[in-house]
């Protein structure tokens, strides 16, 4: 059986948080799809009356060649994908349109977050997570970079010897988004789209917050808006049980046991939540203020929750309260 990724820890914890049975959707949902994204269990749910069977049915597929489209590029479960590809080779050529966007998503979120947000660390991880040596670790800590990433429309190149990226902690976000754009642009304005982090159009849609046991810590109202919940402590990895997601410059061990954000899309929620981990509580305001996130909902070691950005529920977007 293939161990979970630190993204499925945080798509478990996520299921747990965020879960339908947490949830009071105002809109009536149906639920008509569920499987998998980026190696973790999605679903997509409409609220608002039925199109004609034959107009949703080319929605949904539209949706889901989308889903497919982001796990071509992304998947790292897929030795074919785009992304493995660049990290086997150092090189992607002609890389496609929705391959250079996310690197801008990710290179806009590792600038706000001061580099705490840094898709280098892939390496790291992997040295980690397999109880390499220690001078094995040490090589991958090199590694991590993001100023060794280069990109324009003619090529994507990893410029670290021994560099890797992982854009899981963004993937699943931009894939919520995309697979929200097609519902929409085939006249579903009025959905809920989970691809382990989750993307809301023309809410509310109610959902529960869990922190890291489990119990509610906090509401979330989605209009068309986003959220995303990151778990450090979700999954240990390797001989010393080190957290899974990972500071790339080694500063701190993740501040806090459970990150939910609510923006204005998936992938920004993605990408922040997962910055937000390492960050104390005065980085972590200025990280939310500087982003433009709708609210933050941080959960320490004890249980405590600090709440950041706005209290209440904004229509056209997502908060907190």
């Amino acid at each position: 059986m293939t161990a979970p990724t630190r993204r499925r820890a945080v798509r478990i914890l996520a299921c747990a948080a965020l879960a339908p049975g947490a949830a009071s959707f105002a809109p009536p949902a149906r639920v008509v799809w569920r499987g998998a994204a980026l190696g973790a269990a999605a679903e997509i749910a409409l609220g608002g009356g039925p199109l004609a069977a034959r107009a949703e049915a080319a929605a949904l597929a539209a949706a889901l060649g989308a889903l497919r489209g982001v796990e071509r590029l992304f998947s790292l479960h897929d030795e074919g994908s785009a992304l493995s590809r660049l990290n086997r080779d150092g090189r992607l050529a002609r890389p496609e349109p929705d391959f250079v966007a996310l690197l801008a998503i990710a290179d806009a979120a590792h600038r706000v977050s001061g580099g705490a947000f840094d898709p280098t660390v892939q390496q790291l991880w992997r040295a980690l997570a397999e109880g390499r040596a220690a001078d094995a670790v040490a090589r991958a800590r090199a590694a991590i970079g993001w100023d060794g990433v280069a990109w324009d429309a003619r090529a994507v190149r990893l410029t670290r010897p021994g560099a890797a990226l992982t854009l899981n902690g963004v993937a699943q976000g931009f894939a919520a988004d995309q697979v929200s754009a097609a519902l929409a642009a085939h006249g579903l304005t009025t959905t809920l789209v989970d691809m382990g982090e989750w993307r809301g159009r023309g809410g509310p849609w109610r959902l529960g917050a869990a922190g890291g046991d489990g119990a509610l810590i906090g509401r979330l109202t989605l209009y068309d808006g986003a959220a995303a919940t990151s778990a450090p402590g979700a999954l240990r990895i390797g001989r010393d049980g080190v957290a899974h997601i990972l500071d790339p410059e080694a500063r701190a061990a993740p501040r806090w046991r459970s990150v939910t954000v609510v923006a204005d899309s998936a992938a920004w929620a993605d990408a922040l939540s997962t910055a937000l981990a390492a960050a104390p509580a005065g980085h972590a305001r200025a990280i939310v203020a500087a982003a433009g996130l709708r609210a933050a909902l941080l959960e320490d070691a004890d249980g405590g929750v600090v709440r950041l950005g706005a209290a209440q529920s904004t229509r056209g977007s997502a908060a907190i309260s």
